[in-house]
């Protein structure tokens, strides 16, 4: 397992040194000076950003929140791999907004730019697909040890499982290189942790929920 985990290490750490150079392709990409537009408000670049962006957030937050629930160091490792490179992706995000000068918040339901506007909601602060419900992050933030362990993989693999049908969606449908670049690489990183939750969560005698 340290071998997976030590990949997925490396492979946060790529991510972010890249980072810096994907940032400002994209103010070149789309900043208006190289002469191509700008993507549109309602367009799937920017709401993309926008929904990855609310969607990173929680990862992140349910990364800290176990890393303080358990000593393993396994687990405390992929926690803050998925915190840190998450993290930054966010901040990537926010920043096209704002070099695009689009708004980060939008009126419109979350994934309208894939054309699942309508889609109904889990509630509870479940706005997108794979989203934990608040009284899931509450439950996180009471276990301990093992049962957190547990629990915190469940809820990431369904979190991964949500975010790797939004950056399709965006592989798809976007029209800037570098956020499609992007997006892709979510999509591969998160399949292969996704891989390695699955021999934590078999090692402890759990599986994935539903």
């Amino acid at each position: 397992m340290r071998k997976h985990i030590g990949w997925i290490a490396g492979t946060a750490a790529a991510v972010l040194v890249a980072a810096g150079a994907i940032t400002y392709a994209a103010a070149e990409d789309g900043g208006g000076g190289g002469g191509l537009s700008v993507p549109g408000a309602d367009g799937a670049d920017a709401g993309f950003a926008r929904d990855m962006a609310v969607h990173h957030q929680q990862a992140v937050e349910m990364s800290y929140l176990v890393r303080d629930r358990t000593k393993n160091p396994e687990v405390r490792r992929l926690a803050y791999d998925i915190a840190q490179t998450q993290a930054n992706q966010r901040g990537m995000l926010l920043g096209w907004l704002d070099l695009w000068d689009l708004p980060k918040v939008s009126a419109k339901p979350p994934m309208s730019w894939m054309g699942m506007g309508d889609m109904p909601e889990r509630g509870d602060g479940s706005l997108m697909p794979g989203m934990a419900t608040d009284t899931e992050l509450k439950k996180l933030g009471t276990l301990n040890g093992k049962q957190a362990e547990i629990f915190y993989l469940q809820l990431m693999t369904d979190h991964h499982k949500g975010g790797i049908h939004m950056a399709e969606g965006c592989v798809a449908r976007c029209t800037v290189a570098v956020e499609k670049s992007l997006a892709q690489g979510m999509v591969d990183a998160q399949q292969s942790e996704l891989t390695t939750m699955k021999q934590m969560l078999r090692e402890r005698g759990a599986g994935p929920r539903g």
